[in-house]
């Protein structure tokens, strides 16, 4: 079981974490937008919402597409960005609903609630439906799973096991000869 998981964490490890970079990026931008548009602008509070989400899923696209998925095929770019406008529609929707479940339905209106409602709650649920539909859908990988220069990679990991170097440990991120 521990093997699978190390296996699956080196697998995706990569891929999860310049994910929740982009998304932290997207986050603060969605963040700030709303707020101008809810505090400084004085637009009602969903709208707000949409506004900032719209912007925060062009920010996001092309953060996912040129870092995190970069590897990935782009010779269907119209379907891919098809796909990722529908998935990350459907994913404002479940953030905006809890907003909008919040404000309106429980009649939690301060700036606090708004924004627990909108960027932690929603926004949780929201980021775990986008990443399923972002890896699986949008930016697919490669036929056969197999992703440029993985091969080496693998090998480079067996080479260092067999001489008793943990490969995480090995990658200092200096340049070779240092």
């Amino acid at each position: 079981m521990m093997s699978e998981l190390r296996a699956l964490s080196r697998r995706i490890g990569g891929e999860v974490g310049r994910f929740g970079t982009v998304g932290a990026v997207g986050w603060l931008v969605d963040t700030a937008v709303f707020n101008i548009c809810l505090h400084v602008l004085h637009l009602p509070t969903v709208r707000s919402g949409l506004i900032s989400s719209a912007v925060a899923i062009a920010t996001t696209y092309l953060g996912n597409r040129y870092w995190t998925y970069r590897h990935r095929p782009k010779d269907r770019r119209t379907r891919e960005i098809s796909l990722f406008v529908l998935f990350s529609g459907v994913g404002s929707v479940i953030q905006n609903g809890a907003l909008a479940l919040s404000h309106y339905g429980f009649d939690f209106t301060s700036a606090l609630a708004d924004n627990l409602a909108k960027n932690v709650v929603g926004l949780g649920l929201g980021t775990l439906f986008r990443f399923w539909c972002y890896r699986t859908w949008v930016f697919r990988a490669r036929p056969g799973g197999q992703e440029p220069g993985r091969e080496a990679v693998d090998a480079a990991e067996r080479i260092l096991q067999d001489a008793g170097q943990d490969p995480a440990a090995a990658d200092t991120g200096e340049p070779l000869g240092r």
